[in-house]
């Protein structure tokens, strides 16, 4: 538990002056509370000893008491306020600078990173874990730090009174304190199982919403709802489990307190009948001591939010990556737009399952040139666009742009330059407008539109409910897959960068659309350095040269007009490319 207090501690960074001021008025609090119950206790004594003498209870006294009662809770009341502005926001801000922190690592890595982690883990992290320190953070600090700082308010003032029975508190909170570490070793141990059946319900939930579609299309309940449902069975079960488990602990833990709080008011009753103290602090112990656990009882629930926490931080500490892609990179501004692959190799994953994917590739794309790259599935044409990009670095050998070494770029600095329209189009959930600026989010208007003009997408836009400030739905599902592609393409137009990698940009459209875009197309890699992967013999036949992949080698190189003459791979790709089963030039 306490291991936990100092990880919050610590996670709160600079702003933990904040937290320290937060404690100080806790401390005020707790003094706060218990004046009006002293006041109180005093006074009711007073009282019985003055109408046991036969003497009159002074006039105005009650309403005397009942405005020192008042103002003292109002002061309470008041330093609770000001203790909840320093402390209780902290977690909001820290959250939300977590969340960007993440975002931006996430921006930094491999794509391998990716692999090694799954979504439902990542996800869970961000979400819940982060949800978790939002929300519970700073109340736990609260309720641990500020719950005992109130009974150390309390105890000081007993102890002031009565020490013999003030040392019987000391042991109710031992007893208590023993039941909070069995709380605590078995949360830590159920919160770790938990986390998993979490995160496999979040993997379920995500996998069963996409593939919705071919559940309807199958009429059919299918396994990824079997899987979901099987996961919140489990989640369930385990959340009951352990909530039970907690049960016998936390009535240990409130039986060990009340039992405490009574024992007490029996010593002091001993020693008010004895003559050992007066009728008036008789009072106010015994009522002190129907009230000084009361700050302690929370803590069995935060003893195992404490542990969650604990887990909580320990996921999001593991998305951490161990090195940044671009760790060393600096923001370049290249003089030229020149490519140089030399002697790439790269390969997937790590250890046994490490799997080659590229060996010793060697090109050129000169500035303002279209490179065409063409091969079988799972020849490796998509990993080098994404090794250009970045997404992943090699293996071996190297990759300059414009005479520098991809790796003395920082990602944002190499990406400036390149633009890239993909095979699978991703639109966000947001307006047309802003996808097509996403690339360009100070662009005006009349560019906005030139672009979408340009990618033949501005016609069907304008025919939409609300035209660009229509918002479509997450990944674009309101669109077809031509119309997505297009607006891709209006993106990549916008940006307007020296470099321009297509990845099956005309994969999704009809033929009438294709001859359009191919236009645009045409349009946008003008006086461009163009890396093009494409299925279709139009879209290649005029590059300047063409890469023939096969296995992650370069095994033919050269102009349309230079390949179709020799026999190898291009040859009959050309001559049968109809009747090639598993050919895809992606």
């Amino acid at each position: 538990m306490f291991r936990t207090i100092r990880r919050i501690i610590h996670w709160c960074g600079d702003f933990r002056k904040r937290l320290y001021i937060g404690f100080f008025f806790s401390f005020l609090s707790g003094l706060a509370a218990a004046a009006p119950i002293i006041y109180a206790g005093y006074i009711i004594g007073n009282v019985v000893q003055w109408r046991a003498r036969g003497l009159s209870v002074p006039s105005g006294l009650w309403l005397q008491s009942l405005g020192v009662i008042f103002t003292t809770i109002l002061f309470r009341f008041l330093l609770d306020y000001i203790k909840a502005r320093f402390q209780e926001t902290i977690s909001y801000e820290l959250v939300a600078r977590d969340r960007l922190a993440i975002g931006t690592a996430l921006k930094r890595v491999s794509l391998g990173y990716f692999q090694e982690k799954d979504t439902g883990t990542i996800l869970n992290s961000i979400t819940t874990g982060l949800y978790t320190l939002e929300n519970m953070g700073m109340r736990m600090i609260d309720t641990f730090v500020g719950g005992y700082l109130s009974f150390f308010c309390i105890f000081i003032l007993l102890f002031v009174i009565h020490p013999f029975g003030a040392s019987i508190c000391l042991i109710g909170v031992l007893l208590s304190f023993l039941c909070l570490s069995l709380i605590s070793r078995y949360s830590k141990r159920n919160t770790l199982v938990q986390n998993e059946v979490n995160e496999k319900l979040t993997r379920a939930a995500v996998e069963y919403t996409r593939g919705l579609p071919v559940v309807k299309s199958f009429g059919m309940e299918g396994a990824s709802f079997s899987a979901f449902r099987k996961a919140c069975v489990e989640a369930r079960k385990i959340a009951l489990k352990i909530e039970w488990g907690f049960i016998p602990f936390n009535c240990l833990h409130l039986f060990a307190l009340k039992l405490s709080g009574i024992v007490m008011i029996i010593s002091v009753m001993a020693a008010g009948l004895s003559g050992n103290l007066s009728l008036p602090m008789v009072l106010v112990f015994s009522l002190l001591s129907l009230t000084v656990f009361h700050s302690l009882e929370p803590i069995a629930d935060s003893a195992h939010i404490l542990s969650v926490i604990n887990n909580a931080m320990d996921q999001i500490e593991a998305l951490s990556p161990d090195n940044y892609i671009d760790e060393d990179g600096k923001d370049i501004s290249p003089s030229g737009y020149d490519i140089h692959f030399e002697q790439v190799q790269f390969s997937y994953g790590k250890g046994d399952e490490k799997r080659n994917v590229m060996e010793g590739v060697s090109f050129t794309a000169q500035e303002g040139t279209t490179t065409a790259i063409v091969g079988p599935s799972g020849s490796g044409k998509t990993t080098l666009c994404r090794l250009l990009a970045r997404f992943y670095d090699v293996s071996g050998g190297r990759i300059t742009f414009g005479g520098h070494n991809l790796k003395e770029f920082t990602c944002d600095s190499l990406l400036s330059n390149i633009s890239m329209v993909f095979q699978n189009v991703y639109l966000f959930h947001d307006t047309v407008r802003a996808n097509i600026c996403f690339g360009k989010e100070q662009a005006s208007e009349e560019e906005m539109i030139r672009a979408a003009k340009q990618a033949r997408c501005h016609d069907f836009i304008m025919a939409l409910p609300e035209g660009y400030d229509t918002v479509i739905g997450e990944g674009g599902s309101t669109l077809s897959g031509g119309e997505k592609q297009r607006i891709s393409i209006a993106r990549a137009i916008l940006k307007n960068a020296p470099v321009i990698i297509l990845d099956e940009a005309t994969a999704s459209l009809d033929p009438e659309n294709e001859h359009l875009i191919q236009e645009a197309l045409t349009e946008l890699t003008v006086g461009k350095t163009v890396i093009v992967i494409a299925h279709r013999l139009a879209t290649i036949e005029n590059a300047d040269q063409i890469l023939v992949l096969d296995d992650g080698h370069i095994v033919q190189k050269g102009t349309h007009r230079q390949l179709i003459r020799q026999e190898g791979i291009y040859q009959r790709f050309v001559k049968i490319r109809e009747l090639a089963e598993g050919w895809s030039i992606v």
